[in-house]
């Protein structure tokens, strides 16, 4: 079974590429920014929600959402050490 290059596997390889340069930057970083780190790997797994909704494969699409889910649970975690910050004065 052979898989096209459309336009939806494309997508996918973008999401591919942001959950790589995640990690890198996590790995390269002293202090990555959280909003940076997980800012990309939510646009990363949205991306590749997208492909697998087309080209499915369950497993991989079950990765994508707890992968979401832990960049939005990350995401607000930094929101609120930010307000946190700003409401302390530091």
């Amino acid at each position: 079974m052979e898989t096209p290059l459309d336009i939806y596997s494309i997508i996918g390889f973008f999401g591919t590429a942001c959950i790589i340069g995640a990690y890198a930057y996590l790995t390269y970083v002293d202090e990555p920014n959280p909003f940076i780190l997980h800012g990309t790997n939510l646009t990363g797994a949205g991306l590749l929600t997208v492909s697998l909704l087309v080209h499915t494969n369950w497993p991989s699409l079950v990765l994508e959402g707890f992968w979401a889910a832990i960049a939005v649970f990350g995401l607000v975690k930094a929101l609120r050490g930010r307000t946190m910050r700003d409401t302390n004065g530091g």
